[in-house]
């Protein structure tokens, strides 16, 4: 689909004590066995990461860019792993490939004409996707939100036909905002997320093409449209279908050419003016893959707990430099093997997790969340409905710069953004187990970095999954060549990764499934 979203991407201290699992003993016969996760944690071991780790991330695989020779390397040693490990693909028919439907788009060329005047793309007009078409009016549908009792739609035909919206959502006249009755934002004035449910919203109703306006963000849009013209590097996406809407983003020149009150009128009304966009490019299909394994749960098997990081980097730079991503998202990839494997050992010794474990290393990270909202928007090989929570892991091995104090830290995302539970059930098993310092600096709905809505865990977040995301933030080699494996800290890899573990242990074997108490919110 065309998201838009994907050119900004450019991220109580006690559970109930009838839910603890991780000391419970089990009975075989009349044996008792006393059973802890500590075992299969201990075999997370800093010489098998970073064995693992200077193989995913040598200069043989080549950066792992998606869909090309070296992602390909990347995705065949996944797969020996779980072989060999004898854990089975997750996909009905064996295949650990989930094939994932992407292709790249350059830039479009070509003009928009207003009224007879015609206009290049690239300064006030952008364009990351084909756009043509002609009418002599468009429909305004003003901040082009519908929710609940409020509709920026009501009364207006949009079917065939190209509308013009604004960024940001209406307010009252005491200066609240209309949906949620307070001082407070929804999701549709959200960066990250508005962008996409206006269109989502806009293709449900068969809008042909869609005007954005967004005068507070414009100029982020414009910072990716010439990172991509000077790279000259298109724009990976989904294949299109013929159904979704053409898109443009305009600045507040343009807008007010096609409408001059748009700044002050909410009210949707029909603009007469004549429009005529004719941009045209070239798509080239892109081979990629997600790579899922699962491990069967002995006692509630249709329940699944999704562990994931993202096998892919941005590849070989325009100078032959490789960037082999060791840490990003090199760590979250050989972390989950290895934590794959703790899984499979308890498995084998009779201690296998109650729920179903699966492992998933998305593809297309580094392309806006590809992979990962190909898994829960178009293909979940099992049902969301049925998925208990996601860990994602993304960058476990270094330490950031600007960070003071214990080395031994991980920043957490997300843990309480829908579940109460989750986040007392994180840092329970971290204090009984870990001990790490969990700094949820970075959990701020207010950083501007915004890291919450940049890794994969996203995707199962909009989708009420409740999610946690371990990252240990950026620093001077992200995303450049000089993230390699000499610079992991393998000591922290270890200690965060069996975190991982342990928490997956304790959401997988715990009587009731993890409760969704801030849905919505």
């Amino acid at each position: 689909m065309k998201k838009l979203i994907l050119c900004v991407v450019g991220l109580s201290m006690a559970c109930n004590s009838s839910q603890k699992t991780v000391t419970e003993p089990v009975v075989e016969s009349t044996k008792v066995i006393a059973v802890s996760p500590e075992t299969y944690a201990a075999t997370v071991t800093e010489d098998d990461l970073k064995k693992h780790l200077y193989t995913y991330a040598s200069d043989d695989f080549e950066g792992r860019e998606t869909g090309q020779p070296g992602q390909k390397k990347a995705v065949a040693y996944l797969k020996e792993h779980y072989v060999k490990l004898g854990i089975p693909a997750a996909k009905s028919d064996g295949d650990y490939f989930q094939k994932v439907p992407l292709e790249l788009k350059n830039l479009p060329t070509g003009t928009v004409t207003i009224n007879g005047e015609e206009l290049p793309i690239g300064e006030h007009i952008m364009s990351f996707w084909e756009a043509t078409g002609k009418t002599d009016e468009l429909v305004y549908v003003g901040y082009g939100i519908e929710e609940g009792d409020y509709s920026d739609y009501k009364g207006m035909d949009v079917d065939g036909k190209w509308v013009i919206m604004k960024g940001g959502e209406p307010k009252n006249a005491d200066g609240n905002f209309v949906l949620s009755g307070t001082n407070e934002a929804s999701k549709w004035s959200n960066i990250s997320e508005g962008p996409e449910l206006r269109e989502d919203l806009a293709n449900a109703k068969g809008v042909k093409g869609i005007i954005y306006f967004d005068e507070a963000n414009f100029s982020r849009y414009k910072r990716y449209y010439d990172y991509m013209k000077t790279n000259d590097s298109g724009q990976m996406s989904f294949k299109s279908e013929d159904s979704e809407a053409a898109m443009l983003v305009v600045d507040s020149e343009i807008a007010t050419k096609l409408y001059a009150d748009i700044t002050k009128v909410d009210t949707p009304k029909v603009i007469p003016v004549a429009f005529e966009a004719n941009l045209v490019t070239s798509n080239t299909p892109v081979d990629t893959e997600n790579v899922v394994a699962v491990l069967k749960g002995s006692e509630k098997p249709n329940e699944y707990v999704v562990i994931s990081s993202h096998l892919d980097h941005i590849g070989i730079t325009a100078d032959g430099q490789i960037n082999n991503g060791a840490d990003d998202d090199g760590s979250g990839s050989v972390a989950l093997l290895e934590i794959a494997e703790a899984f499979k050992k308890a498995a084998d010794a009779g201690n296998g997790p109650k729920r179903s474990i699966v492992f998933l290393h998305v593809t297309g990270e580094e392309k806006g969340l590809l992979g990962s909202q190909y898994y829960t928007d178009n293909d979940p090989i099992f049902p969301l409905a049925q998925t208990v929570a996601n860990l994602n892991i993304d960058m476990i091995g270094r330490i950031d710069p600007k960070r003071e104090g214990d080395r031994n830290y991980i920043y957490l995302i997300g843990s309480d953004k829908l579940s109460t539970d989750l986040h007392n059930l994180s840092e329970e098993v971290n204090k009984k187990f870990m001990n790490i310092e969990l700094d949820y600096t970075y959990n701020d709905e207010n950083d501007p970095n915004r890291f919450y809505y940049r890794s994969d865990h996203y995707n199962f977040a909009k989708n009420n999954i409740p999610i946690i995301f371990y990252f240990n933030g950026t620093h001077d080699d992200y995303h450049r060549p000089g993230d390699t494996p000499d610079k992991i800290n393998y000591d922290l890899l270890q200690n965060r990764t069996r975190l991982v573990f342990h928490t997956a242990w304790e959401v997988a074997n715990r009587d009731a499934r993890v409760v969704v108490d801030k849905a919505g919110k």
